[in-house]
């Protein structure tokens, strides 16, 4: 089992940073990027390094280091949306400490950037660090938002994203999602003995660490609403276990167990229930039990055939399954309690693994006809588009802004998965990097 990690909280202030440079947050402009036009040019955004007013050694690096490593992964994040082209600071040249509040904007003028992020980073009494991020229209040369952050050396990484999401909600009026973090089964060995093992990284694949040691087969992980815990199926000696981990002791504890298949442990959206399916003589049912453990499961549907893959909706009113009590597999909601079932997908083909979006306004969903292609409709069953367009992409999760899916994609002829992400535009497609094969990603909220 891998050391435990505490994931820490980030101060954020503005008020210290107009204090610090005596200046008063200027009039917004209306610069902004179209998330929903999947024709929409990107946004030239530059991004140069974070001046330090003095380099100083931190257990991270030094400040200048530390500064280049923040403006890297700030172009990186927002680049990977889909939605700008970063002028990284290889790009562009570098500024002063001076010049954080004082953009020289001819200069940016003169490389075509719509918009320019600029901060500094330096080191605090108590060893902290403080890293200050400002966005800018090049064009009216105004400033648009200013943040700040203070964060341990080692999490320098989240001040980044951080800023990154900072500027991403600015431009785009959409919630923040690149400081969130993901869980994922990663696999190795051949296909006829395959590893499986429960990993979290960040969103962007950095940070990776293994969770557990492979001795038993690890399946289908899902954050808790809180970001405390991470839900998962294992197998030891063939038998299924749900199991809770706590991520900030490392310490994991028995939810329920059986002899009979298990499928697919889901949170509740309040955190106190966990829903699942299990078969027993040859018809699988969806189930819910209490996530303190100890108490006996409900059976929340009753119809023959097979029902997996429960989704509660966002406000906790509905869950959203499926089913082949039609015939085939098919998508259907029902209260949170069970009862009022209706199907929603009429499709050609079959439907599998539906997942709610946190906005409530989606469903996300595995399309199996021919190929396997991911895939969104409402909640009513309108408006049904696919996302991807290859040949096995399964298994949907959100961002915590409800504006990017990931799933994982397995490779025709190797058999190799990997993870992978969407908007919904379909456009912006691409593949997180993970040191091994990897499946059944979920994808937590944003960190606190």
């Amino acid at each position: 089992m891998a050391s435990p990690t505490i994931l820490p909280k980030v101060h954020i202030y503005i008020a210290g940073l107009i204090l610090l440079f005596g200046l008063a947050m200027p009039a917004q402009a209306q610069l902004t990027v179209d998330v929903d036009n999947s024709a929409a040019s990107e946004l030239i955004i530059a991004v140069p390094g974070l001046p330090t007013p003095q380099t100083v050694d931190t257990p991270a690096g030094d400040t200048r280091e530390l500064g280049n490593k923040i403006s890297d992964v700030i172009a990186s994040d927002l680049r990977s949306s889909g939605l700008f082209r970063p002028l990284g600071r290889n790009s562009v040249r570098g500024i002063s400490f001076g010049e954080v509040t004082s953009p020289q904007f001819p200069y940016w003028e003169s490389t075509n950037a719509s918009a320019l992020i600029q901060g500094f980073i330096r080191t605090n009494p108590d060893g902290k660090l403080t890293v200050g991020c400002y966005l800018y229209d090049v064009a009216l040369q105004s400033e648009l938002t200013r943040h700040g952050f203070v964060v341990d050396p080692r999490d320098w990484r989240r001040a980044a994203h951080k800023c990154a999401d900072a500027i991403y909600s600015r431009l785009s009026g959409e919630s923040p999602f690149f400081d969130s973090r993901i869980a994922y089964i990663a696999e190795t060995g051949s296909k006829g003995n395959r590893v499986k093992r429960l990993a979290i990284m960040d969103s962007d694949g950095a940070n990776h660490r293994f969770i557990t040691n492979g001795q038993a087969t690890a399946l289908t992980p899902r954050f808790s609403p809180d970001y405390k815990s991470i839900v998962y199926l294992s197998f030891l000696d063939g038998n299924p276990r749900i199991y809770i981990y706590d991520i900030g002791t490392g310490r994991q504890r028995l939810i329920t167990q059986s002899t009979n298949p298990t499928f697919a442990p889901r949170w509740s959206p309040d955190g106190k229930w966990i829903l699942y399916s299990m078969a027993i003589a040859g018809n699988t049912d969806i189930y819910k039990v209490s996530a303190a453990g100890g108490a006996r499961a409900q059976r929340l549907t009753f119809s023959p055939g097979i029902d997996i893959g429960g989704s509660f909706s966002p406000d906790g009113s509905r869950i959203v399954f499926e089913s082949d009590r039609s015939g085939s597999q098919q998508i259907y909601v029902m209260s949170a309690d069970g009862g009022n079932e209706r199907r929603i997908s009429f499709g050609g083909g079959r439907y599998a693994t539906p997942e709610w979006s946190p906005r409530g306004d989606l469903i996300a969903f595995t399309k199996v006809s021919g190929n396997f292609r991911i895939g969104v409709m409402t909640p009513s069953g309108g408006g049904e588009r696919l996302l991807t367009n290859s040949w096995q992409d399964e298994a949907p999760t959100w961002a915590p802004n409800g504006r990017v899916i990931q799933y994982f994609r397995t490779t025709r002829g190797n058999g190799r998965t990997g993870i992978w992400q969407v908007d919904l535009t379909g456009r912006n497609e691409r593949q997180l990097p993970t040191p091994v094969n990897g499946s059944d990603p979920a994808w937590g909220p944003l960190l606190p």
